[in-house]
């Protein structure tokens, strides 16, 4: 591997020395790639458009992250930003690379979990929406623009991750294909009308599944935190390096997104058929919510505190979108029933 990754950084190096005036693109290409961009911002935006689209975004987006992040506890890939320095390889020959913010991601590198996310999960949006446009239009061509804009999408997150020194090539690669081989598995299997029993048991069976893979990978003596030793000894700065990247952030984001969808389902099964100026208003609101959720700070220490926190936040994500924001819509619009 030391050959492929040895070729990889000068693929990076070249890209950012080609492409330095491209710098905000990419950084903004990488934050939309991001899995939690799938739950806070693809999640709503679908709902609204199409129920089931929208239920089908929040299962394949919980799935696919749970699936990458056992991928990378198999596969132990390298990240490039760490790789250069540990390798010892490039002492005489540094190459001319730098860091960003969004580089210093804690977990295994391979498969690249915001290619595979993005692969699958925008796989459910454009595929209903190229069957909208072709049952309305009846033409094929049209129909076929959202698969264009599907690959390039795919394209720029890819080389946007391979720009900021987060992944190398051929794990973007991998993490694409993969992405999307489940995109088209998972969107033929979605929960939309099934009971709370069954997804408080897929939570569970995400959490506790994932929790006895690394208790008996740390049984057989292998060491499932290596990757945080390195990000924090190479990320230039320390600040950079955040909790919420970690493996088990992850794992207790997919867990938590499926209990709140059940939850959200249970209160009101069907949701409210409202008509499309008051979806308008409801993607608004719940975009303000989940920006303000997002953002609110919750404490690290002791880490116990901060999954379980973590859990309950992304439990809170599928209620604000399902229940409380369509609810309160319905009430202000409405019309009063007559006597």
């Amino acid at each position: 591997m030391e050959a492929v990754y040895t070729h990889g950084v000068w693929v990076a190096e070249a890209l950012q020395t080609e492409t330095r005036r491209y710098e905000d693109f990419w950084l903004f290409a990488t934050h939309l790639g991001d899995p939690k961009a799938a739950f806070l911002l693809v999640f709503p935006l679908a709902f609204y458009l199409h129920r089931r689209s929208g239920v089908a975004v929040l299962w394949v987006s919980a799935l696919s992250e749970w699936l990458n992040l056992v991928f990378k506890w198999i596969l132990f890939g390298q990240r490039p930003y760490w790789w250069i320095g540990e390798s010892q390889l490039f002492v005489k020959n540094a190459p001319k690379v730098e860091q960003f913010q969004s580089s210093c991601e804690t977990g295994p590198g391979s498969p690249s979990g915001h290619a595979m996310v993005t692969g699958a999960v925008w796989w459910v949006v454009v595929s209903a929406l190229a069957s909208f446009l072709h049952s309305r239009t009846g033409s094929k061509v049209l129909a076929a623009i959202p698969y264009l804009f599907y690959t390039l999408l795919l394209v720029v997150v890819g080389l946007s991750r391979i720009f900021i020194l987060a992944h190398f090539p051929h794990q973007v690669i991998g993490g694409t294909i993969t992405g999307v081989i489940l995109g088209v598995l998972l969107n033929r299997t979605v929960p939309e009308s099934r009971h709370l029993q069954f997804f408080l048991c897929s939570s569970m069976a995400l959490l506790f599944g994932a929790l006895l893979m690394y208790a008996g990978l740390e049984n057989l003596g292998i060491d499932l935190s290596w990757s945080i030793s390195l990000a924090k000894r190479w990320c230039l700065k320390s600040e950079w390096v955040r909790l919420e990247t970690a493996p088990f952030s992850s794992l207790n984001r997919d867990a938590g997104s499926l209990l709140g969808l059940g939850l959200a389902q249970y209160w009101k099964p069907g949701g409210w058929d409202l008509p499309w100026i008051p979806r308008t208003l409801c993607l608004a609101l719940a975009s303000m919510a989940l920006f303000h959720i997002s953002r609110f700070p919750l404490p690290t220490v002791p880490a116990l505190l901060f999954y379980s926190l973590f859990f309950l936040k992304y439990t809170i994500v599928p209620q604000v979108v399902m229940v409380v924001v369509p609810g309160f819509v319905h009430l202000l619009t409405a019309k009063p029933k007559k006597d």
